[in-house]
């Protein structure tokens, strides 16, 4: 998709999601803050606008060089798999936003490969901001699409659009998560849960879980150092 990502609707909410981001997270101006599946870099841009400094991973190298082509000072990107972090307590905060890396790996045990990269990543003070598909709303609302139950994996097939307008359907497979899970999941790998809300791009707030909105933000930071913080996953 490249440049074409930026198009849909769903990029649209940027600042709105950022300036909540920033008051949820405390980020101040000097911060480091590490974007995981920061695709053509938004997130990142807006936050290095502000003063906080923004590293981005990317598993798409188109995505990555958009980012790097207009990136404001203080945002740099490199290629690389979310599943396979290799930062160690660099990081002030990590924000993995709009499903960017975390439900977008569907094996057994990705997603929590990703959940102890992002925790390791982070120094013994630093937060979490997390978005993942809700499972719930999926079951009520996604008609054409197909659930699995089992897995809690949504399987679609939807139309695209590259950079230069050529159409083409691909399957797109989306791991969905009640709170339940997310706290579990984040849990076992040394986080403490602040909050699980209700969101929905470009809506960002901190209301109650609910089965309405398309994804929950999950807050978190990591656990008291008195808390194993990477236990072995079951």
């Amino acid at each position: 998709m490249g440049a074409a990502y930026d198009r849909y609707a769903h990029t649209k909410g940027t600042v709105q999601e950022v300036d909540h981001v920033i008051e949820v997270l405390g980020l101040q101006s000097g911060d480091h803050v590490l974007d995981v599946g920061c695709g053509t870099g938004r997130h990142a841009h807006e936050l290095a606008r502000r003063g906080i400094g923004v590293h981005g991973i990317d598993i798409s190298q188109r995505f990555v060089e958009i980012a790097q082509s207009n990136a404001p000072d203080g945002a740099t990107f490199e290629r690389g798999d979310a599943r396979m972090l290799r930062f160690h307590e660099e990081f002030d905060a990590v924000i993995c936003l709009c499903q960017g890396a975390f439900g977008m790996m569907t094996a057994d045990g990705e997603d929590a490969a990703v959940v102890a990269g992002m925790a390791a990543a982070l120094r013994p003070d630093g937060r979490l901001a997390l978005s993942a598909f809700n499972a719930y709303f999926a079951v009520k609302y996604h008609e054409d699409a197909d659930f699995d139950a089992a897995t809690g994996v949504s399987h679609e097939r939807t139309e695209i659009r590259s950079e230069s307008g050529e159409r083409k359907i691909v399957d797109l497979w989306t791991g969905c998560y009640t709170p339940r899970e997310l706290r579990m999941l984040l849990t076992a790998h040394g986080f403490a849960i602040d909050s699980i809300s209700s969101v929905e791009p470009g809506s960002y707030s901190s209301g109650p879980a609910t089965v309405e909105s398309p994804e929950f933000l999950v807050i978190a930071r990591v656990a008291p150092p008195s808390a194993p913080r990477h236990p072995t996953a079951p």
